[in-house]
């Protein structure tokens, strides 16, 4: 063998993986390059699959939700995380115009509004303005749509014989089946009437067990004797097993055709129509009962609360709630059209664009799971969501109050084109006084005095600013924006607690004509409203001038505390300070700071205010009993109507004794007889003078401070379109529209990746390896040459 080439191997050049530094820095600028070129494809940071990438939007919105739907079935789910899935899966027969307010009823289903007619205790015709006293049943017939079919789903599978074909199961093909996903066969069917008959039935069904079922067996004819028998014959089953719920005699609802059908309710109710806009009167087949309570499907959750089946814009593909929940348009879904007509501004606000285009018009919806608030914040600024709340910790880089005190933008948000909605909720948060206390309640003049002193000086404008963010609408009386019968601007103002903000108008001095409690301060039955500038001999001012309204000075409050016996806080009789008590299941930081809060604005009166906390269970306690003096409390309207927000005042429903909902036990016998006739009134100028009594008796007596209607803000991106607030309804799914390219190109201008960072550590890598790379080949140089 001949000896080797010393001097030719040691003068070659060293390859990389003679020096490890070298190949680290080849790798390093590999890996850059990779970035790069991927930086250069789109935005990197995409928290969803690469399959989807690029290629959302035409077809796709993108929402989150923060804990699983416990419960998907329409008889009973009663939760608001729970409809946003329902009220886009099932349809009820009626549902809410999506534009007009105060909002109405509107069909979904039927061909129609319901038709009622009035019978007597022998099942007689009454005409349709005979009194209430004398109407015994009200039926309601109900026309459906011809045509209507239900989302696809393996329940309604048949086979060649037109049975269920996965009704009976066999275990060894159920056994195959590991995902709801894996039934290889789904089938449809039309919607009839006794789709919606059966599920007025469910709601009486004791393994539902639905939470209306007291309400609707007070309402319902014959639905409290179906749940006795349907208990009693459920005993004698196995706990799953299918119970045939249609052969049980049941005169509440039933067939007149394939189309129609009639549900019976006790006297006159015509708030019956509003719970036919709910999901608990949305139809579910009878084959979805079958196939659901088949042994074995319960353990594998393919359950109705888990899989749902209905007629709406969209079916539930994906359930994955640990993960990620799809919606997915129903191939078989009926004609329906956007709205052609809204509110005044609707049109130039862009809501009318689609007017009657077919809905809906985006294709499938992807709820991503997040349970914190700042990564959903962040992935909405990215714009991997479409729209987000405001919570309270991005509320200050979202929001700022404009010089009118009115919420608005941050110029970051402004630079982003995301755009901001607020509407008050049809919902009222009140102080309570109960009636029943010797000091607070009553409606002697005394008291009555002190609780409209109360009024004015707790400022819940000043409650709104620092603990709501400026997140709510201060309260003017018992009915919320959105109810028939709430007047909105001057015309809504409660004169008792605000007064007109005219510059300088001539109100006279003295009397309670200066707080506006006489006959010409608010609306009568028997004559329209006077201005309310309108005293004496005074020369009103333009209602242009008088467009706003402000708080009446502490001074009005202090001198109708002295006319109540209590100068300065004490009592004129005995000279000892007044001082009230304030009960409250409240804890914690929040509302420490809330009690300070409200210790303060009865201080302003010199009243001492005394906070009773205790557990929740002891301050209901409390309310029961009638121990409590003044307390918190709050109502979310059911439906929109007055009757749901005035028969919390109404005396014969008081929380004591007779376990109602009337918290402050109020009871004026004028009240009570002026609520008895609204009721039952269709809405129209006639109702209204009698609501604007009602009103004006609640403002005057003062059983509540009526302290603010929360506000809900909502941003959304500028793709987003047609996303008015709807609050009292849930298909909103199938009105909105998407544009993706302007989706796509905020994602791309929003997701830059920063790049400088790469060659600064290029070049640092470079300064730090170099001087080795280069004293290590003149050590090679110099060893060839020795």
């Amino acid at each position: 063998m001949s000896p080797p080439d010393v001097l030719t191997q040691q003068s070659r050049p060293p390859r990389l993986e003679h020096f490890p530094a070298a190949g680290y820095l080849g790798r390093a600028l590999s890996l850059c390059c990779v970035f790069f070129i991927a930086a250069c494809s789109g935005p990197v940071n995409s928290p969803y699959p690469a399959s989807e990438g690029g290629k959302r939007g035409a077809s796709s919105a993108y929402s989150a939700f923060g804990e699983r739907p416990k419960h998907l079935d329409p008889a009973r789910s009663y939760s608001e995380n729970e409809y946003v899935f329902l009220g886009n899966i099932y349809e009820a027969p009626l549902q809410y115009h999506y534009l007009k307010r105060p909002y109405q009823l509107e069909p979904q289903t039927t061909t129609a509004m319901p038709t009622v007619r009035y019978l007597d205790a022998q099942g007689r015709g009454l005409p349709a303005n005979v009194a209430a006293a004398k109407i015994a049943v009200s039926e309601y017939e109900i026309h459906i749509k011809p045509g209507i079919r239900y989302q696809p789903h393996p329940a309604l599978a048949r086979d060649a014989a037109g049975k269920q074909r996965y009704v009976p199961i066999k275990p060894e093909e159920l056994e195959r089946i590991a995902r709801f996903e894996d039934f290889p066969e789904k089938g449809s069917r039309e919607l009839t009437a006794a789709d919606y008959v059966y599920q007025v039935r469910r709601l009486a069904h004791p393994r539902v067990q639905s939470p209306i079922l007291g309400l609707m067996a007070d309402a319902i004819v014959g639905l409290k004797d179906l749940a006795r028998d349907l208990g009693k014959a459920a005993k004698n089953q196995p706990k799953d097993a299918y119970l045939d719920i249609a052969k049980f005699d049941f005169p509440g609802a039933y067939v007149v055709d394939r189309y129609t059908y009639r549900i019976r309710v006790k006297g006159k109710y015509p708030q019956f129509v509003y719970w036919l806009a709910m999901p608990f009167f949305a139809p579910v087949p009878e084959e979805a009962e079958r196939f659901y309570r088949q042994p074995g499907m319960a353990e594998r959750n393919f359950t109705l609360d888990w899989q749902p089946v209905g007629t709406g814009a969209y079916y539930l593909a994906e359930n994955d709630p640990n993960r990620v929940m799809r919606l997915r348009k129903n191939p078989y879904y009926h004609d329906d059209f956007y709205p052609s007509e809204g509110d005044h501004g609707d049109r130039e606000a862009g809501m009318l664009d689609d007017a009657g285009k077919r809905l809906p018009m985006v294709e499938s919806v992807i709820y991503s799971l997040e349970k914190e608030d700042v990564p959903y914040w962040n992935k909405f600024l990215q714009g991997y969501y479409d729209a987000s709340g405001v919570s309270s910790d991005s509320f200050d880089q979202a929001i700022r109050m404009n010089a009118k005190g009115e919420p608005d933008l941050t110029d970051d948000m402004r630079q982003r084109g995301i755009l901001l909605s607020t509407a008050a909720r049809p919902s009222l948060n009140y102080m309570g006084f109960n009636m029943l206390d010797p000091v607070v309640g009553g409606l002697s003049e005394r008291a009555r005095k002190l609780r409209q002193a109360l009024s004015i000086a707790i400022d819940y404008d000043e409650f709104i600013s620092i603990f709501l963010n400026g997140r709510g609408l201060p309260g003017q009386g018992p009915l919320p924006p959105g109810i028939f019968g709430y007047r909105d601007g001057l015309a809504g103002m409660n004169p008792v607690v605000y007064r007109a903000d005219c510059g300088n108008p001539p109100f006279p001095k003295g009397g309670r004509g200066d707080l506006a409690t006489s006959a010409e301060a608010q609306p009568s039955l028997k004559s329209p409203p006077a201005p309310l500038w309108k005293r004496g001999e005074s020369v009103s001012p333009s209602p242009a001038d008088c467009a706003r309204f402000k708080r009446r000075p502490l001074d009005d409050a202090k001198k109708l505390l002295a006319e109540a016996g209590y100068p300065n806080g004490r009592d004129a009789a005995t000279g000892q300070p007044l001082t009230l008590y304030f009960d409250t299941a409240a804890s914690g930081p929040e509302a420490k700071s809330r009690m300070d809060w409200f210790r303060k604005q009865f201080a302003k009166l010199d009243i001492q205010l005394v906070i009773r906390a205790s557990d929740y269970n002891r301050f209901q306690d409390k309310m029961s009993k009638g121990s409590e003096q003044i307390f918190e409390w709050g109502w979310n309207a059911d439906y929109p109507d007055p009757e749901n927000f005035l028969f919390l005042l109404y005396g014969p429903n008081k929380k004591v004794g007779g376990g109602g909902e009337n918290a402050a036990n109020y009871h004026n016998p004028e009240f009570d007889r002026l609520f008895e006739r609204m009721k039952d009134m269709d809405n129209g100028p006639e109702r209204q003078a009698v609501i604007d009594a009602l009103v004006k008796l609640a403002r005057e007596d003062a059983p509540w401070i009526y302290a603010f209607h929360p506000k809900s803000f909502g941003l959304r991106h500028g793709w987003v379109k047609n996303a008015k607030p709807n609050l009292m309804t849930h298909n909103l799914l199938k009105y909105r529209r998407i544009d993706p390219a302007a989706r796509a190109a905020y994602q791309a201008k929003w997701n830059r990746p920063v790049l400088w960072p790469v060659p600064a550590t290029l070049a640092v890598l470079v300064a730090l390896i170099w001087p080795a790379v280069a004293g290590y080949r003149r050590r090679l140089k110099a060893t060839a040459h020795a």
